[in-house]
């Protein structure tokens, strides 16, 4: 798995929201076969990311209270 490929595609993913503030609610189903790869090992590469500081991770606090990933 290569972890700056799957930072910079998040970061696209990110940056391309129209939330305000930006922000993008991410699926490990969806990027795991995108990359080829299991679910596992992307929600594994998105921790070790946010534990890096590249990426923070919080909950929406209105519904659906989706996990959510922001730039830092």
């Amino acid at each position: 798995m290569n972890k700056q490929l799957l930072h910079e595609r998040v970061v696209s993913m990110i940056t391309s929201a129209t939330k305000k503030p930006k922000y993008s609610a991410l699926s490990a189903v969806k990027l795991a076969d995108m990359f080829g790869t299991t679910a596992q090992e992307i929600e594994t590469a998105l921790g070790e990311l946010v534990s890096e500081g590249k990426l923070k991770k919080t909950r929406l606090d209105a519904p659906p209270h989706a996990t959510i990933y922001l730039l830092p």
